[in-house]
């Protein structure tokens, strides 16, 4: 291992994201008492250009007026190839209450598009004298962010978690399809007369775990279109967690439950991380670097796996 030790990212709750435009203020009661450990209030994709300023403003209003409870709550601003996000920026910290927890930067190319946001929030936020750090969160949804994910995780110390955004990435991509996640249907293997359904977004989720795990980051799972289809839904989850992901984004209040269920850990896999992890304290104390646990190899690796499943379940209160 190298003598440069991973950071760890923040130790929080991500395991779904619920979103709701900002644009229907009458959803927000509902969102902020739903499962969902992020709330993410958009100003971007799911509110017209027309509605712009009538959902920044709603926004301001909702995160100091609404009981958000231990949520952390996001607003996504809108892209900086608009006439938008610079105002969304400056009156979301300006007006604002100091309850805002995360600013979501939709479409980032390079490092220097966070460079840009970071300037302008490190002026206001000094400007204004807010006491709390706001963080980002950015989302991967072009073939310049995913060719540039690692300089991206690195960029700023506020940055904390990253996401992959299916949609606007397939058509960035010149990807085949109009689907948003989940497995394609002209995405698929041939043998022996039978189809085999592959997962196209295997190789981005990939890049965006490394990356994120290099640099202390949390590397979630974006959306799945099709809110009818629960085990489609599940099917992806399960796919990315599999894979590092921590969490998944929710556009509907039914993926919450969903979303919830794959990423936390059952309390079969708690017992049996801890069990190891007295295996493991049992094994050291002879003096050994390894041991057998259920008729298998555990060692310093296992270690580490299971101590991420515990912290897991001790941050959801199992």
């Amino acid at each position: 291992m190298s003598f440069r030790i991973q950071p760890a990212p923040v130790a929080r709750l991500n395991r779904c994201q619920l979103f709701g435009p900002g644009s229907r203020p009458a959803i927000f009661e509902k969102m902020a008492a739903s499962a969902a450990d992020v709330i993410n209030l958009d100003l971007e994709d799911s509110v017209a250009p027309s509605d712009k300023d009538t959902a920044r403003a709603n926004v301001i209003a909702a995160i100091g007026d609404i009981d958000w409870g231990q949520k952390t709550l996001s607003v996504r601003i809108n892209g900086l190839d608009t006439p938008y996000w610079y105002r969304d920026v400056v009156e979301l910290l300006e007006l604002a209450s100091e309850r805002l927890d995360l600013i979501m930067i939709p479409k980032v190319g390079n490092a220097a598009d966070l460079y840009a946001v970071d300037a302008l929030v490190t002026a206001v936020e000094r400007a204004k004298g807010r006491d709390k750090r706001v963080g980002f969160e950015v989302i991967i949804e072009s073939a310049a962010g995913i060719a540039h994910v690692e300089e991206i995780a690195a960029a700023t110390p506020r940055l904390q978690a990253m996401s992959l955004g299916a949609a606007d990435f397939a058509a960035s991509m010149g990807m085949a399809t109009t689907g948003i996640g989940g497995t394609q249907e002209q995405y698929y293997m041939h043998r022996e007369g039978q189809r085999y359904w592959a997962d196209p977004w295997h190789w981005a989720t990939a890049a965006i775990v490394a990356a994120c795990r290099t640099h202390g980051v949390l590397p979630v799972d974006g959306p799945f279109g099709d809110f009818s289809d629960a085990e489609g839904f599940r099917a992806q989850a399960l796919r990315v967690a599999t894979l590092g992901m921590v969490g998944k984004w929710a556009i509907h209040p039914s993926q919450v439950a969903l979303a919830n269920e794959v990423f936390t850990p059952t309390e079969a896999a708690v017992a049996e991380a801890r069990e190891i992890l007295a295996a493991m304290d049992a094994a050291k104390a002879r003096g050994e670097g390894a041991t057998v646990y259920k008729g298998r190899l555990v060692d310093i690796a296992s270690i580490k796996q299971a101590e991420v499943i515990v912290r897991q379940a001790e941050m959801i209160g199992l």
